[in-house]
């Protein structure tokens, strides 16, 4: 990424000096800690950050390293709690937030199908972006969102907090520095989708902007499918499913320890259930097999996070949860990495190594670059599925190899007036 100045003291000297208008609709409480007596950064040095999307995930993601200026939500209730709790201006309308100029970065917690919407429009709104994963909502989006994110010179850190774990790390650093040997299989595992959800109409909730909501996916009746931790996420309408909004956890590893797009073509072959009746009707159950042009095999199936690298001198599994790594053989486990061997960036803390990354406009631990080859991964086990047959993937053109109805499916159909392809 091409080095800029750092963020420097600007917006907030230059509104508490002059702008005490409209730049000062939102009020700025400075504690008198805010000035450095407590060790915290002065308000200069501080990353400013734009909240879209409130809800659980949006929550808990609080400012990703930065000081919330600004929240919105197309739910009334979640945009005025944040809104209280950070002592900000609350909107409706995303793009009127992102025409402030005193937000240095947006942190994007939508619905998946805004995903890459949310980023490109903040993007050439002059904003570094925190991004949730999934990324797109197909293979066309992922590269839009990444031309875009280059061409504007951002900065992105995508929603995969497992580079921020110290083990997986060092997992991946084993598998690069060649520790197992030469690499032979992977196997990815993720969670499943969820069946099931009405279609019956509702009326539409009070204080919800349902065609805001709805943005550039189909339009179709209330069927309370923005309600509820999950109720969006396995419906193909939104987004792709589990397959990617949970495989990009386990499926980022996988691309952090080894070169899938460096493999050659991709054979990729699946088979999964996908419900013809009810709500959520994304792939389930699915069974996926990759043959990579180098001779490498890959499996991706559900069940648990975890991602298993195998070599020819023996092997590395990396979860979440219970072991988190494993190795044979478990000699693996006590290595020293030595000073030549390759070292990947070490991040503590996904928000603070986003923030840090903004300052010194350069690459945080989870750049766009590797999110767009995770992602891809999930969209061609998905085409192939519901091709129900073999496709051929060149991951260098990132292109179907003679095949027409797969390169169709690299390309959804966007609601009026959100067509992505007009908006870049």
């Amino acid at each position: 990424m091409k080095q800029q100045p750092a963020i420097k003291r600007r917006r907030f000297i230059r509104q508490v000096a002059g702008l005490a208008g409209a730049a000062l609709a939102v009020p700025y409480f400075v504690p008198g800690g805010a000035l450095g007596a407590d060790g915290r950064p002065v308000p200069s040095e501080r990353v400013t950050v734009g909240k879209i999307g409130c809800g659980g995930q949006g929550t808990g993601l609080g400012g990703v390293g930065g000081q919330v200026v600004a929240v919105c939500d197309v739910w009334k209730d979640r945009r005025e709690r944040w809104a209280k709790r950070a002592n900000c201006q609350a909107y409706a309308d995303f793009r009127e937030m992102l025409a402030r100029d005193d937000i240095d970065a947006v942190c994007v917690a939508s619905t998946d199908c805004w995903h890459v919407h949310h980023t490109v429009a903040a993007a050439k709104a002059g904003k570094d972006v925190y991004c949730e994963k999934p990324l797109g909502v197909c293979i066309r989006e992922d590269q839009i969102c990444r031309d875009v994110i280059r061409r504007y010179d951002r900065v992105f850190q995508y929603g995969t907090q497992q580079r921020s774990s110290a083990h997986f790390r060092f997992g991946c650093e084993l598998v690069r520095n060649g520790y197992i040997g030469e690499v032979k299989e992977l196997v990815v595992y993720a969670p499943d989708s969820h069946p099931g959800g009405s279609l019956a109409p509702q009326p539409v909730p009070e204080g919800l902007d349902y065609d805001m909501w709805l943005g550039p996916a189909p339009w179709r009746p209330y069927c309370g499918q923005a309600v509820g931790g999950d109720a969006w996420w396995h419906d193909y309408d939104y987004a792709i499913g589990f397959i990617a909004g949970w495989g990009a956890h386990p499926l980022d590893i996988l691309v952090w320890g080894y070169d899938v797009h460096k493999a050659g073509l991709w054979e990729v072959e699946g088979t999964a259930h996908i419900p013809t009746t009810g709500r959520n009707n994304v792939v389930m159950k699915w069974n996926c097999t990759l043959r990579f042009g180098n001779g490498v095999k890959m499996t991706f199936r559900p069940g648990g996070d975890y991602t298993q690298f195998i070599g020819t001198e023996g092997w590395v599994g990396l979860s979440r949860g219970g072991d988190r790594i494993k190795a044979e053989p478990p000699s693996l486990l006590t290595v020293k990495l030595k000073d030549s061997d390759i070292r990947l960036v070490e991040s503590h803390n996904h928000g603070g190594n986003f923030a840090e990354a903004v300052k010194a406009r350069r690459d945080p631990v989870s750049n766009i670059d590797d999110a767009v080859r995770s992602d891809i991964i999930s969209h061609v086990c998905d085409i192939a599925i519901r091709c129900g047959r073999k496709v051929i993937w060149d991951p260098v053109k990132e292109q179907f190899i003679g095949d027409e109805q797969a390169t169709r499916m690299m390309t959804r159909a966007w609601r009026e007036p959100w067509n992505l392809l007009k908006a870049v």
